[in-house]
């Protein structure tokens, strides 16, 4: 395995950096693409493209089932991504179970945890900021044991209530499942601190990390948490990839998720015995190229620095809240001190799909809707929002460009 990437001391050139994103070249509507829709996909580099295609082309063969040359090959470039990533992650490879991203992560962990350990008077406290796939897995195990949700509520700027949050772990509460950074508010929440209380009173912790991995250092050794999900196309991978690291000790004790081929050692008409973690969690073909691919994006990301991408990030967010703020009429949600660089917005009088159709016209892509957090919005009384997400590789340039289109929608729409 190549020793991990080392980040560059100073600040990249970051127009050279933008130059390793061949989609960010082309053209929409007439008009130079202006993509601002990191927090839903981020843009692929040239070299994650490069890995997937260099595999399918010198290495495709099945994983961890052949002895053939083109097997060890696949076999190690995989499992080298694995090591990557745990680098990544400061965790251990034996405990990182790859998978297609957050969604399936989540559901691991209810379905092989959650379902075997709670019970009627449970509670598994959720907090208001929540993605759809850290709301859902908890409803559908709360139908099935009787267990309870409890949703720790935010403040009006955005941020978690962390008062509230501390009362509201009390004895009955055995699992906390909690984002680290808010798809929709931009939000970083206090981690260490929040794990630390979690511990402190004996519950369980599960960190939607997809909206964090892509944008900061994050280190999920000194975070404290129990479980961690992360997704790779967020991260400037491909599709269809993430992981969950879990403590070994969840790990030994859940049983499998899905039953078949890779996560055991022996069958028999008698039983089976099961593979060892992370292995019994992983049944089936993986995306083999896609892993690869991942740990291209894992070296690119450590190449540029992770230190780099934030500082960058908060200063493209510092500018672009100062331009939205010229915009009369304009709202932004989420306005915490902390955050990462997403930002929600509504214009008085105009619908969040209509100003997202006209900037497409201009050649943005933003997103528009409930931003699979409805929850949240019924908080702020809203039915819809835009939102802009923008990553290391936006520019200046392009926050100009974005804001005088915005101002120039706003007046078709009067």
């Amino acid at each position: 395995m190549n020793a991990p990437a080392v980040p560059q001391a100073v600040a990249p050139d970051w127009e050279r950096v933008r130059s390793d994103f061949p989609l960010l070249m082309r053209q929409v509507h007439g008009k130079p693409l202006i993509y601002f829709d990191n927090a839903n996909t981020s843009q692929k580099p040239l070299q994650v493209i490069a890995a997937t295609d260099e595999f399918y082309r010198r290495q495709n063969a099945n994983v961890s089932r052949a002895v053939h040359a083109l097997g060890t090959e696949a076999t190690d470039a995989f499992e080298g991504a694995r090591s990557k990533l745990a680098h990544f992650l400061n965790v251990r490879a034996d405990e990182l179970v790859l998978c297609s991203g957050t969604t399936f992560a989540i559901n691991l962990v209810a379905y092989s945890w959650a379902l075997q350990r709670l019970g009627a008077g449970d509670v598994i406290l959720i907090s208001r900021m929540e993605h759809h796939a850290n709301i859902v897995p908890w409803q559908l195990v709360a139908q099935r044991t009787g267990a309870t949700i409890r949703v720790a509520e935010i403040t009006p700027d955005g941020a978690l209530d962390l008062d509230a949050l501390r009362k509201a772990m009390t004895p009955e509460v055995k699992l906390l499942a909690i984002t680290h950074v808010s798809n929709v508010l931009g939000t970083v929440n206090p981690m260490r601190e929040i794990c630390r209380e979690a511990r402190k009173r004996g519950i369980v912790t599960v960190v939607d990390g997809s909206q964090a991995a892509p944008h900061r250092k994050v280190d999920v050794a000194s975070i404290g948490c129990d479980f961690y999900a992360i997704t790779g196309h967020k991260m400037c991978g491909p599709t269809g990839t993430g992981a969950l690291w879990a403590r070994r000790e969840h790990l030994q004790a859940m049983p499998p998720f899905l039953g078949g081929g890779e996560m055991i050692k022996e069958v028999s008409f008698d039983g089976t015995v099961f593979n060892d973690a992370p292995h019994k969690f992983e049944a089936g073909t993986p995306n083999i190229a896609g892993f690869i691919g991942l740990g291209a994006a894992v070296d690119y990301l450590e190449s540029v620095g992770l230190a780099h991408v934030e500082a960058r990030e908060t200063e493209l967010l510092a500018h672009f809240t100062e331009e939205l703020q010229r915009i009369e009429g304009l709202r932004i949600f989420g306005t915490t001190p902390d955050k990462a660089a997403v930002v929600s917005f509504l214009i008085e009088g105009a619908h969040a799909h209509d100003l997202a159709t006209l900037l497409d016209l201009e050649g943005i892509a933003i997103r528009s809707g409930q931003h699979c957090a409805h929850p949240l919005l019924q908080y702020y009384s809203v039915a819809a929002t835009c939102r802009a997400s923008l990553a290391f590789y936006n520019t200046h340039d392009e926050i100009e460009r974005f804001v005088a289109a915005l101002m120039k929608v706003r007046r078709l729409l009067g």
